[in-house]
């Protein structure tokens, strides 16, 4: 089977161009399963149930997420009402919404994780820790993890402790796609980062003179996504249902 994962998707402009695109990608990667971090898919950062629908119309299965994901006003109904709409699982107990879903296809099942780091970022509750507590819930050998984090040690170090124990590791959140993709242990699929989808001259997806203003001259600015021209950075991971093991990893970088 293939999955596909998209990298974090920006604004209305990332998601218009990721829908004109997705059905010609999926046809001609023969795609089974469409994976988007959606985190920063509404307009300004967060998502919401507008831009989670868009999603879901083009034909995404899965949504996972990151640091903003309750940004937004709806955010209780849309992580309570909306299995496959995910938020990191190492949030502390009683937190809205559910870390992880398993996608039945009939003839198999896909485990969708989503877990963020804590290296420069939130200190939620420690990632090792608490993918070891999820995956003894999880029951079948499909399992894909969306690791948002910030620094490239901690996204390394969770690769190589979840090698030969689930099918993917693919980092998100640093919008910037890296060019390491490999199968560790000849079963686990990873990358760093799968980057982002949205305006490609940019600064992360924000107009680049505000950005550099900000960098600058250090003062406050309100970020506004680029109009510039869009591209797609995605995976496609290739792997064997009966096992759970990858076969392999193809980046993708779509204009």
């Amino acid at each position: 089977m293939k999955l596909l994962f998209v990298g974090d998707v920006v604004g209305e402009i990332g998601c218009s161009f990721l829908e004109k695109n997705l059905y010609e990608i999926k046809k001609q990667y023969g795609i089974d399963v469409t994976v988007v971090n959606g985190e920063n898919s509404a307009q300004g950062n967060g998502i919401t149930k507008p831009s989670m629908m868009q999603l879901v119309g083009m034909g995404v299965d899965v949504i996972t997420t990151g640091n903003h994901c309750f940004k937004r006003r709806d955010y209780v109904e849309m992580f309570d009402k909306n299995d496959f709409l995910l938020r990191p699982l190492n949030y502390p107990d009683g937190v809205v919404g559910h870390g992880s879903f398993v996608l039945d296809l009939g003839k198999t099942r896909i485990a969708v994780l989503n877990l963020q780091g804590v290296v420069y970022m939130e200190p939620l509750d420690n990632p090792f820790t608490s993918i070891d507590k999820a995956l003894d819930n999880i029951d079948t050998p499909n399992i894909f993890i969306d690791f948002h984090a910030e620094a490239t040690a901690e996204k390394k170090a969770m690769g190589q402790y979840l090698a030969g124990k689930v099918t993917a590791v693919l980092g998100t959140h640093t919008h910037v796609q890296t060019a390491d993709e490999t199968i560790l242990y000849n079963h686990t699929a990873y990358i760093t980062d799968v980057g982002m989808t949205g305006p490609e001259v940019s600064v992360l997806g924000v107009e680049s003179k505000i950005a550099i203003d900000k960098q600058r001259f250090h003062y406050p600015v309100k970020f506004e996504e680029s109009k510039n021209p869009c591209f797609i950075n995605a995976v496609v991971v290739d792997f064997d249902e009966k096992l759970g093991k990858a076969n392999k990893i193809e980046r993708i970088i779509w204009r």
